[in-house]
């Protein structure tokens, strides 16, 4: 991303010149020789703390790759401790060293000084065990598990040292966080990009090699690989890498591969257009075409594409997403997506009134599908927002990912459009229905009870049928008066969010508080999938016709429901809440 790539090579290059540029016997270093005591090492740090450069060597051997930025902290003022596992080294002996801080506070302890169940946890998404994260990435079905990789920052809470993260698992909905996949290097950061089942070992890893493609983010970006034999647990980067630099563009990175036809193909976004690639092996890459000038958004540069086969009333049709940072409709970043024709070269899309959006939320961004699935096309996005992601009020991790999503073609009388709907694992993991509830509606009715014991995380479906012209719609609300309010408008045509009484909403001052709007297709009535877990609502109408996806930071749960009508009545029917296992 245009932000992530500037934000990460200005702090990074501007702290290394101010450390350069001092000399050498004025410079603030630490050195520390220690002997591994216990599994973690840990390095006292917070958000507001000094930056800092960390450095472990071991036996003449950097255990960290390159220097990795920390804000370092004291002892006795740390927000969090930055866990490294040490595990396999334990009674050797490690240098600490320090660029910008003194490394006095650094220790060893068995367990990590963390409340993992934080106030804004999620129960049923994934989020990073600790510190932050960004992009999907990586994402394959192989062998019976999902693979999902993630922009990471493991060394603390906010954008910075960019990694690839590592999860797996058996239902997308519980997932055990692995070691990390990767590590920037002299190449630079390690951006995102995809990972492929390489079935017939075109790259000469092995059959079945899981390969990951990234971009190395350094002082220009080019696409590099790694590969792993033992099932995605560790990956050895290509000696060869990169793989395809173009030294013309500077934003040239999140390369999506799979295989089409008889090749690889790549989608690569490459500033304000996609450009496709075609290889045999994924080393040596061909230029194909590029797709995007003058169609679409162009308020930011392009990002996180994906180019997906689908099909209607058994037609090959294809559509490719497109990531954009700033320039969603509420502000700030959202996903487009165009749907064409693919001929194994170039990409041709259908003249639709662009820009189509995947989802009309503000927390919903570059989203992409798992490679390696058959029949199915399973998307999954990051959920927060370049506006506030650095500042959202967790402490020990940062974001999540959004429920994995089924993505299909449907026609709205004029034009075909992308609908998504929950994955079939999320329903799978519905449990414990409340008995179903109807309510009719005059001014206002409210339910103080319907959600109690769910602690802020549960499913919730109903249908809305109004009566009248006038305005509707429901509140979650707590204990402490405050709510989201969900209204709809039918002489607008709109569903609009109000989070401005949420909860916590001053924690950054792009925070987005205004009603946030999506369109809505008329009808007689409405099927509501509501998806709430502590801090994000994911909502969905009418089988997926139409995506809201927002985060809000309630000071405690929402855990009862009202429903107000302006017009002369609306109907709440079949209201069930469920726990989600």
């Amino acid at each position: 991303m245009k932000f992530r790539f500037l934000s990460a090579l200005i702090v990074s290059v501007l702290f290394s010149v101010a450390l350069v540029a001092q000399p050498r016997a004025q410079m603030n270093e630490s050195k520390r020789e220690m002997t591994v005591s216990a599994r973690y090492m840990l390095v006292p740090a917070a958000d507001n703390g000094s930056m800092a450069r960390l450095t472990l060597t071991m036996d003449g051997e950097s255990l960290l790759g390159e220097p990795q930025t920390i804000r370092l902290a004291s002892a006795e003022s740390a927000a969090y401790w930055i866990p490294i596992d040490m595990a396999d080294k334990m009674g050797k002996k490690v240098t600490v060293t320090i660029a910008g801080g003194v490394a006095d506070d650094v220790r060893f302890a068995d367990l990590i000084p963390m409340e993992y169940d934080e106030q804004y946890r999620p129960k049923y998404h994934f989020t990073p065990y600790f510190g932050w994260t960004n992009d999907p990435n990586g994402m394959v079905y192989h062998d019976g598990e999902w693979h999902l990789a993630f922009q990471s920052n493991p060394y603390g809470t906010t954008h910075s040292n960019m990694h690839w993260g590592n999860a797996v698992s058996k239902d997308l909905i519980h997932w055990e966080n692995l070691p990390l996949i990767v590590a920037p290097d002299s190449l630079g950061a390690i951006f995102s990009g995809s990972s492929v089942v390489d079935a017939n070992n075109t790259a000469g890893f092995g059959k079945d090699a899981i390969v990951a493609i990234y971009t190395s983010a350094g002082r220009m970006q080019r696409q590099s690989i790694a590969w792993s034999n033992d099932r995605g647990r560790t990956f050895t980067k290509y000696e060869g890498n990169p793989v395809l630099a173009d030294p013309a563009h500077r934003d040239y990175r999140d390369p999506k591969v799979a295989w089409i036809d008889d090749k690889w193909v790549m989608s690569l976004a490459t500033g304000e257009v996609i450009t496709f690639y075609g290889s045999k092996d994924l080393k040596n890459w061909e230029k194909l075409s590029e797709f995007g000038r003058g169609i679409g958004s162009h308020a930011a540069v392009w990002e996180c594409p994906d180019l997906l086969r689908m099909e209607y009333n058994g037609e090959e049709k294809w559509v490719l997403l497109v990531s954009i940072n700033p320039g969603g409709p509420n502000g700030g970043s959202v996903t487009q997506y165009f749907i064409g024709d693919f001929d194994g070269k170039e990409f041709h899309a259908d003249p639709l009134p662009y820009p189509l959006w995947i989802d009309w939320g503000v927390d919903n961004y570059a989203g992409v599908t798992f490679g390696n699935v058959e029949g199915r096309h399973v998307f999954m996005g990051w959920m927060s927002n370049w506006n506030y992601s650095n500042f959202t009020p967790t402490r020990y991790y940062r974001n999540a990912m959004t429920l994995p999503r089924e993505l299909s073609l449907k026609h709205n009388g004029n034009h075909l459009f992308l609908a998504s709907r929950p994955a079939a694992e999320v329903y799978a993991a519905r449990k414990q229905a409340t008995e179903p509830v109807d309510i009719k509606v005059k001014g206002k009715a409210y339910i103080g009870d319907l959600m109690d014991g769910f602690d802020g995380a549960y499913g919730m479906t109903m249908r809305l049928t109004p009566k009248g012209n006038g305005e509707y719609g429901f509140r979650l609300c707590n204990s402490l008066g405050e709510y989201a309010e969900f209204r709809f408008d039918p002489a607008e045509g709109t569903l609009t969010l109000d989070r401005s009484k949420s909860g916590k909403v001053d924690f950054s001052e792009r925070y987005i508080t205004t009603p946030i709007v999506t369109p809505v297709p008329e009808a007689k009535s409405y099927e509501l999938e509501l998806y709430v877990d502590k801090h994000s609502t994911e909502l969905f109408i009418n089988d997926g016709d139409v995506v809201f996806t927002n985060c809000v930071f309630p000071n405690e749960p929402y855990d009862s429901i009202e429903f107000f009508s302006d017009g002369k009545s609306l109907k709440a029917e079949d209201v069930t809440v469920y726990k989600m296992e």
